[in-house]
């Protein structure tokens, strides 16, 4: 019990972590009249959350071991709230963006650890349900946020608390971990051991990548000097450190594990598999807000449908592979398909449609996307050792933090080009018919119905892009190696320190 505790609180301190990062870009907008932000301003705010995470994601289960799992989970949760305590108070744009920076890499250095602990922790009888757990800062957070920006916004109308929701959530992770997990050594030999030389390089690598791809479709890619330096600098720096990483004795990273399929070829389907899940909630918010001007409260029930059947179906799936008739691969590929049928069925939005029209494809949403994910952790995870947990931890989470920003920026742009074409070609039509129709609108007028055609159209696009992505995908699956169903005879619970860790 004491042990299933700790890795609650781990848990806990995960999700909020993924809370923090979604409701913030969700509620933006409040932010930014409360603040009296620009809205180009405020759009870095969001930004520099992103590269603090994704530079603290490689290194973060390193720092865990080297100075105690326990004695970092409470660190880490400890300048979470302080920052969000003083984030509201806070009006001069350079000190926000710097307090919301180091936000960005005390949280993300939490949602690694998630899956360390669940590998470390818990015997191969119960992991896949760690692994479950998990799984649910990919498909419950991101969607139950949804809800609680606008709860935050427009339900509770006190903006302040899109920073103090962490605050509660953190307190309870802070307690199971105090009470779960045991104190572990320091051990301040690793700094002696470490590859402090590539992470000089990767740290900042990461940083210019993550803002080259939140900010390039705002600023059209290389267009703009600063994405164009921000790519050249960002993926030159990160070569180095990867290369460093594998030539070092004891990297942050064991780039040498992707060799294996099930990791390799696992890793990359996952960073796809992140790219269509954008599908799920960020598509549907995206054509509501704009063209119904819903606010985050009126969406929230499209989040909702997905979110919720988390807590069951997550677990339910880790039970289903727990059976010796069931082959993880095929659980992967229905749980495509059911997101491929998902996109497909809202390709036929119209632009008369609202929330209702989108429960069918939330309800395949929500069935499918635990589906894929816990069977891909389950058939990744499965071909490591022990030790070797903590660098498949890091990788993973590197790529799911690459994946959320990869996905966003391909559907932005997407839909840019897309919206760009429909809108010439609506305009093109409304030149050839104009003579034959009686009455055309104003010229205000057409060119907003041709906005809202175009982005209707765009949205749609959309879908059918990452449903037939999603349906490529299913045949590498299935190239996966065949992993069977772990034995379920009592295994004993390791304890819960840090020390029995051998990561580099």
């Amino acid at each position: 019990m004491r042990v299933l505790m700790g890795l609650g609180g781990i848990f806990v301190g995960a999700i909020m972590a993924g809370l923090n990062n979604r409701v913030g870009a969700l509620a933006l907008a409040d932010v930014r009249g409360a603040l009296g932000l620009g809205l180009d301003d405020a759009s870095w705010l969001s930004t520099v959350y992103s590269a603090g995470e994704l530079m603290a994601t490689p290194f973060a289960t390193w720092f865990a071991i080297t100075f105690s799992l326990r004695l970092f989970h409470r660190t880490m949760l400890c300048v979470c709230v302080a920052l969000a305590m003083l984030l509201p108070f806070v009006h001069d744009l350079n000190l926000l963006l710097c307090l919301r920076f180091l936000q960005g890499i005390s949280c993300g250095a939490l949602i690694p650890i998630l899956m360390m602990a669940a590998l470390k922790f818990l015997p191969p009888s119960i992991r896949l349900y760690g692994l479950a757990l998990y799984a649910m800062t990919a498909t419950f957070a991101p969607n139950v946020a949804i809800w609680l920006a606008g709860w935050w916004t427009d339900g509770f109308y006190d903006w302040r608390w899109v920073y103090w929701q962490i605050i509660p959530l953190a307190a309870v992770a802070g307690l199971l971990g105090a009470w779960g997990l045991e104190r572990g050594p320091i051990l301040p030999g690793r700094l002696r051991q470490a590859n402090w030389f590539g992470m000089a390089f990767g740290m900042p690598g990461l940083a210019l990548i993550a803002v080259a791809l939140d900010q390039g479709v705002r600023l059209d890619w290389f267009q703009s000097p600063v994405i164009l330096v921000a790519s050249v600098t960002g993926t030159t720096l990160l070569v180095i450190y990867l290369l460093s990483e594998w030539y070092h004795p004891t990297p942050f990273l064991k780039l040498q594990l992707l060799r294996r399929r099930n990791l390799g070829l696992g890793f990359t389907v996952f960073l796809l598999l992140l790219v269509t899940l954008t599908s799920g909630s960020a598509l549907p918010s995206n054509y509501l807000g704009q063209i119904l001007d819903y606010r985050p409260w009126q969406t929230a029930g499209i989040g909702l449908v997905i979110a919720l059947p988390q807590l069951v179906l997550g677990p339910l799936v880790a039970f289903f592979l727990y059976r010796k008739w069931v082959d993880a691969r095929v659980v992967f590929a229905v749980g495509l398909a059911l997101v491929a049928l998902a996109c497909f069925s809202s390709s036929q939005l119209m632009s008369d449609w609202s929330r209702d029209q989108f429960v069918v494809a939330q309800v395949l949403q929500a069935v499918g996307q635990p589906m894929a994910v816990v069977p891909l952790l389950f058939l990744s995870t499965s071909v490591v050792q022990p030790p070797e947990g903590p660098y498949v931890s890091g990788t993973v989470n590197t790529v799911r933090a690459f994946g959320s920003l990869i996905g966003s920026a391909a559907v932005g742009q997407l839909m840019t080009v897309r919206s760009r074409f429909h809108s010439d070609m609506l305009l093109d039509h409304a030149g050839m018919v104009g003579n034959s129709v009686p009455q055309l609108p104003e010229q205000s007028e057409l060119m907003t119905i041709i906005g809202h055609q175009s982005l209707v159209l765009s949205v749609a696009d959309a879908y059918r892009v990452l449903g037939i992505l999603a349906l490529a995908l299913v045949p590498v699956v299935l190239l996966l190696t065949y992993i069977p169903a772990p034995e379920l005879r009592r295994t004993a619970f390791p304890k819960p320190s840090s020390s029995s860790s051998s990561h580099g």
